[in-house]
């Protein structure tokens, strides 16, 4: 390294003279940028779902909280239990936010994983929350509208309750479920939501993330059965905190595979 610098500096001086070792860089010493172009990138492990460009990885988090990965792109959905819950993995190329409640929409964590390079996507009710100076760009999704990201197109799903003595908790409108379409496979999210007639519409979904637990969504009787109505190839039983997750398991259809992945 040193000799070719002084190879090169004799020719130099040949035609105009050459000057000392580039200020504040020790004669000999490695560049800073080698080690940190030697590290390891960032990386995404979790199941492998064959798409028609590449697989979608799908990496669970916690309760509600969860990451996608396809053809380079970075997916996180409501990401909340701040930075360190992100440890070790890449920046979120889109975040798809749910609802308003802390477990779906929290601010500090959302500043911590956001770049400028984040698309976020959220109903209007929830960009109504969203922290000051937030990087990135922000798209508001209405219910039935859609919209192509970083190559991934998302279209907003009505989530909400149905019976009486929970429908303070969510009503119709105000949060988003999301069907993701990534390399031809289609990913249902709920969001917090009982067993709607938009749900049991849902149509050649090929992964499902299926939220019960009471008094919030619904129950494990009411997922299965809209599940063995819309009939996902894969679905995951997810924001089930307090709930029966082999019970669900049970009464969903043959044909249908359920994964529990690690929420929990």
């Amino acid at each position: 390294m040193q000799s070719r610098f002084f190879s090169f500096c004799a020719v130099l001086v040949l035609v105009a003279g050459c000057a000392s070792d580039p200020v504040g860089e020790p004669a000999g010493a490695e560049a800073p940028v080698q080690a940190a172009a030697d590290a390891a990138p960032a990386m995404i492990t979790g199941d492998h779902i064959p798409t028609d460009t590449g697989d979608l990885i799908i990496h669970a988090i916690s309760h509600a909280t969860f990451a996608m990965a396809w053809d380079g792109q970075v997916v996180y959905v409501d990401p909340v239990g701040g930075a360190e819950a992100f440890a070790g993995l890449p920046s979120p190329n889109v975040i798809l936010l749910t609802d308003i409640h802390g477990d779906h929409l929290n601010g500090d964590t959302l500043a911590a994983v956001s770049t400028d390079a984040t698309t976020i996507v959220a109903p209007a009710a929830v960009v109504e929350q969203l922290p000051e100076g937030l990087a990135g760009t922000v798209v508001t999704l209405a219910n039935g509208e859609e919209t192509t990201v970083a190559g991934i197109m998302v279209e907003a799903i009505p989530m909400y309750n149905l019976t009486e003595d929970r429908l303070g908790f969510h009503e119709m409108g105000r949060g988003n479920g999301y069907v993701v379409t990534t390399g031809g496979v289609r990913s249902y999210i709920s969001g917090d939501t009982e067993d709607t007639p938009e749900m049991r519409a849902l149509e050649a979904i090929d992964v499902a993330f299926v939220c019960f637990n009471l008094p919030y969504t619904m129950t494990e009787d009411q997922a299965a059965s809209a599940v063995n109505e819309f009939r996902p190839r894969i679905v995951y039983p997810y924001h089930y905190m307090g709930s029966d997750v082999d019970l669900f398991t049970s009464m969903v259809d043959e044909g249908i595979e359920v994964r529990v992945g690690g929420w929990y």
